[in-house]
């Protein structure tokens, strides 16, 4: 049974004067015609702009290519769905019944892509001042825990640039196992290079987070973190 959304929002942080622009942003597609996929497209574009906005103002230092960096750090899938988590958003999603079946209110791309949307919905209730407001709220402790000194490239894209210093060929990921239910699975995945001679395994929560922990494995193991 779906969940009111009451909760939702009190722990967004907005009242709604149009509750329906929130009912829409939580629909997903596969419950109606009427759905969340405008919002979200909508939903995307200002969050970047908001991102973008804040970490300029905060890093006054930093070029061009830090400051994507840390942006895609920000808004990427798993840290949007981390913060819906955290709203307990999934219970209040609107889903058709095989989205409910296959655990489609715990996926990232659906939790992802509803915060999304209601971000589109608040823009739509209230104007930008109120949309920033609350994003800045929700992604304040992950702003204020960045630093152009702890900033990095993800731990893939870090093994690859050192494997082609090197002129080496690039590592091989395989999916050694899945266990758990469909929308509960951990993927263990083995990283593998042919001229350093090593294989390390690591786990995650999806088949990208896995990989992402090997290829930081790796990278301990070579004395290159």
């Amino acid at each position: 049974m779906r969940a009111p959304i009451e909760p939702l929002i009190r722990a967004v942080g907005h009242t709604f004067a149009d509750k329906g622009l929130l009912e829409r942003a939580l629909t997903h597609r596969s419950a109606s015609g009427i759905n969340n996929e405008r919002f979200e497209f909508l939903g995307d574009s200002i969050l970047g702009f908001v991102i973008a906005d804040e970490l300029y103002r905060l890093f006054e230092s930093a070029d061009e290519g830090q400051l994507s960096r840390l942006r895609a750090g920000l808004v990427k899938r798993e840290t949007l769905a981390d913060i819906a988590r955290e709203l307990k958003l999934g219970p209040s999603l609107n889903l058709g019944a095989g989205e409910l079946r296959s655990g489609g209110q715990t996926r990232d791309s659906i939790l992802s892509d509803t915060l999304e949307a209601i971000f589109a919905s608040i823009y739509l209730d209230a104007g930008y001042q109120a949309i920033r407001k609350v994003i800045c709220q929700l992604f304040q402790s992950r702003l204020d825990a960045i630093s152009l000194d702890t900033q990095q490239k993800d731990p893939k894209t870090r093994l690859q640039e050192y494997l082609q210093s090197k002129q080496y060929e690039l590592p091989i990921y395989d999916v050694i196992a899945t266990t758990g239910s469909q929308h509960e699975m951990t993927f263990e995945v083995s990283c593998q290079q042919k001229q350093i001679k090593r294989q390390v395994v690591a786990t995650g929560t999806s088949r990208r987070k896995a990989e992402q922990a090997a290829a930081e494995v790796m990278l301990k193991e070579i004395g290159h973190e």
